[in-house]
């Protein structure tokens, strides 16, 4: 992971394509060595989740090269890796377990952590008939919902990404309103380098993951049924 960590940290630094190809060498070892480790982590969830244990490396991690065609920011590669470890691989639609491998960066003036590494849980731009679905599904069992964020050990809500208001053909007084605002739906661990480089990481992360499986199980529930539906 040092290395996989150093690389990232040169390319934020150098993120142009002159210093890439001098360095593509290196990348190419980062990327096998991403790999290898998504292998290790895929049969380690595979232990608690057995709608992943078919998946290959390259179906759970993203390409470095960056689609600059309609954003401003014309860096071209991403400065940082991603391993999406979810049913079907990570263009399925579904909630998954998902590794952001980053530099950590400086604290913002308040003091909050600004980017870096974290481990995440759960469904992120559902489609409108996934996002529906996803709704109802908390709508009728919420308690279970509540129930399932509490079981993830260091994890807490992203709810960051909600709507004002609850969304038309739901009710307003629904005891789990707030849930029903959400656009995306997922618990997060913002985790340091130090985790990163720690000798047990596979073990941590599989068992830091093992603990958000009831959410992701129940978030599946609703994305099958729609996709069944579709």
């Amino acid at each position: 992971m040092k290395r996989i960590l150093d690389f990232l940290r040169e390319l934020q630094e150098h993120n142009d394509r002159e210093w890439f190809e001098t360095h593509r060498t290196e990348y190419l070892r980062v990327k096998a060595a991403t790999e290898e480790f998504a292998a290790r982590l895929i049969a380690g969830i595979a232990s608690f989740d057995s709608t992943v244990g078919d998946l290959t490396p390259k179906e759970c991690t993203y390409r470095i090269y960056r689609d600059i065609r309609f954003s401003s920011d014309k860096r071209p590669y991403k400065s940082h890796i991603g391993i999406f470890i979810s049913p079907g691989g990570k263009k399925s639609g579904h909630s998954g377990y998902y590794l952001h491998i980053e530099p950590e960066h400086p604290e913002r003036s308040d003091g909050t952590p600004s980017g870096g590494p974290m481990l995440v849980t759960g469904l992120y731009m559902p489609e409108p008939a996934v996002l529906k679905s996803v709704r109802e599904e908390i709508l009728f069992n919420g308690e279970e919902f509540v129930r399932n964020i509490g079981q993830a050990q260091d994890f807490s809500l992203n709810r960051e990404n909600a709507l004002k208001r609850v969304p038309a053909g739901f009710p307003t007084d629904s005891p789990y309103a707030e849930y029903l605002r959400l656009k995306d739906f997922c618990l997060e661990r913002p985790v340091s380098e130090a985790f990163l480089l720690s000798p047990a990481l596979l073990a941590r992360v599989t068992a830091s993951f093992a603990t958000t499986a009831p959410f992701n199980r129940q978030l599946n529930r609703a994305v099958d049924f729609a996709l069944d539906e579709m």
